[in-house]
Formats: C-alpha cells, sequence, structure tokens
C-alpha cells in the first residue's frame, strides 16, 4: 500500500480488450465499488486501505493478463516463483492460479475493511519507516525486542515489516512507535524515521481482531496449487501445502512481512537474480536495485512498459 494512485490502470483498461474484463470483473465483485474509486475519486478515498487493497490488487493482475494475452508471456515457463508484499501476496497467488480473481478482491476488500476496524476504539496509532544504518539490520532486530519489553501496559512497538537490509518499518500505538524511533536513533541504528500515512499500524499485535475476521472468512474460499512456487511474507520460503495457504493468510496480518529474508531466500537458496515488478507503483523494483545493483529487474507499470516487453 503507498503505490496506489487515482487513475492507475486507466491506460491498460483504456487501450486492453482483457484489462477491461480483469477490472470490471473486480468491480462486479465488489458491487460497483470499485472502478469508479480507481479512476474518477479522490486520492483520500483510494488510500483508505478498503479500496487501495482491491484496487492495486487488481491493477497488477490485469497488468499480468495483458502481459500473457498481447506479448505471449507465460508465468510458468518464465518464472521459477512468485511473491507479493503484504496485501501483494494475494496478487501472487492469483498470478498463479491459486485462487480466483473475484474472491481474491472480496478478501482483500474484506481484509481492508477489518484492519481499519480492528483499531477504531484503541486510540492513535502509527506505522514508522525506519533507514537502518550499515550492517545494522540484527542489532535493529534486538533492541526492538527489548523497546517492546519495557513499554507501558497498553503501549506497542512492532517491527512490521523487514523491507531490506537499510529499510525496517514499525507498527503500533503512537506512543510505542515515537518511542522506538527514538531510542533507535539515539543509539545509532536507524539514521532517521519518516511517519507513514496510513489508516491502521499493519502486521502487528494491534491486528488480532482483523486476523480473526480473516480466518473465517478465508474457511469459505476454495485455493488450489500454484503452478509455480509462491514465496510466504511469514516463513520467506515456498507455501510447501495448499492447505497451509489460509494459515498463512491470517498469520500474514500480524506478523512482519520478512520481504529482506525472502528475496534472501530466492538469492541464496535458489539462484535467482532476474525479477519481473508488476503493479502500479515501483517501490518493491526501486528496493531491490538498490540492494542488488547487479541484479536484473524488469518493471511493468504501464500500458508503454507492455507495448515495449522484451524478456
Amino acid at each position: 500500500q503507498g503505490s496506489q494512485f487515482v487513475g492507475m490502470g486507466k491506460d491498460l483498461y483504456d487501450t486492453y480488450a482483457v484489462a477491461r474484463q480483469v477490472v470490471d470483473e473486480a468491480d462486479d465483485a465488489l458491487e460497483g465499488k470499485l472502478k469508479h474509486v480507481m479512476f474518477e475519486g479522490s486520492q483520500e478515498d483510494l488510500t483508505r486501505t478498503e479500496n487501495a487493497q482491491p484496487a492495486i490488487l487488481t491493477t497488477s493482475i490485469a497488468m499480468l493478463r495483458v502481459l500473457e494475452k498481447e506479448r505471449g508471456f507465460k508465468i510458468e515457463e518464465s518464472c521459477k516463483h512468485a511473491l507479493g508484499h503484504s496485501l501483494g501476496e494475494y496478487s501472487a497467488l492469483v498470478a498463479t492460479k491459486a485462487v480466483a480473481l473475484r474472491d481474491a478482491v472480496k478478501l482483500v476488500r474484506l481484509r481492508g475493511e477489518a484492519m481499519t476496524k480492528a483499531v477504531t476504539n484503541i486510540g492513535t496509532t502509527a506505522m514508522s519507516a525506519l533507514v537502518v544504518r550499515p550492517a545494522k539490520l540484527e542489532a535493529l532486530i534486538k533492541a526492538m525486542g527489548e523497546i517492546e519489553a519495557t513499554l507501558p501496559r497498553g503501549e506497542m512497538a512492532q517491527i512490521s515489516n523487514i523491507n531490506s537490509s537499510f529499510q525496517v518499518v514499525i507498527s503500533g500505538t503512537v506512543r510505542g512507535v515515537d518511542h522506538a524511533s527514538r531510542v533507535l536513533q539515539a543509539q545509532k541504528i536507524a539514521a532517521r524515521a519518516v511517519d507513514l500515512p496510513v489508516s491502521a499500524p499493519f502486521h502487528c499485535d494491534l491486528m488480532q481482531p482483523a486476523a480473526d475476521v480473516m480466518k473465517e472468512a478465508l474457511k469459505t474460499v476454495k485455493f488450489e496449487k500454484p503452478i509455480i512456487d509462491v514465496i510466504s511474507n511469514v516463513t520467506a520460503k515456498p507455501i510447501a501445502k495448499v492447505e497451509d495457504i489460509s494459515d498463512l493468510l491470517v498469520t500474514q496480518v500480524t506478523r512482519t512481512v520478512q520481504w529482506h529474508a525472502s528475496i534472501g531466500y530466492l538469492r541464496d537458496k535458489e539462484n535467482v537474480h532476474d525479477y519481473i515488478s508488476l503493479g502500479p507503483g515501483k517501490v518493491l523494483a526501486n528496493l531491490l536495485r538498490k540492494e542488488y545493483p547487479l541484479d536484473f529487474v524488469k518493471i511493468v507499470t504501464t500500458a508503454e512498459d507492455i507495448q515495449q516487453w522484451t524478456l
């Protein structure tokens, strides 16, 4: 979340019938409440997590379907693994035919609503992105465990995302997150902290009510074996069995997104150094390029990128 912008995917929608099919199917699944927000609504409306999540998922899948239809791209022939960051894990599961688009957009709409509702009566919450000083990631993880243990009752600060060796996001109550940020900067572990404009403190224990909602909802959804391995945000390893998908998606709501470890697994265990990044923004591609400048990252964010596609 954060890569959404009003009008994203509109160039695809206007140019390709298969993109229109994807967006219209998602819009229909959400009773006509998605397309207008994506293409003509306000940025504020689109940024609401119950809108941002299905909108980003839909845009990503529209891009993939256009690549498949217009450029002959086959994920099972060109790729060995798929992965997505947080809600992007649902995109990866749709892309690998593990779950239907219609089911996935309903799930992420519900996920967004449940995440916002989970903190309605808690008071002020926050997420903050930390710039980690060189070679200090392990020190930060250790320090966060110590900080969490010393916070007063009712305050919380937990690691929500480990995005790279130089970027970590923390979540919790405003006081907890602010205290943790100050301590980490004072200890020269973090160089600086940037507050994130989000509607809920994702991937921490405050999200447990949302995890409970998702647990019930996921019982009604049928998953298939992915056509290529999908790397789990929780374990940073391939999902071993179809039966594990639901449990991992539930756990993911309250646990740290292990993005850095997931990329580490691909590079170290699978010898992966080439990536295709699909979606409305370039955040993940830019993280990869900064961390591993010699790896190849192909970015697809617009209709023009697809028109110029070569592999």
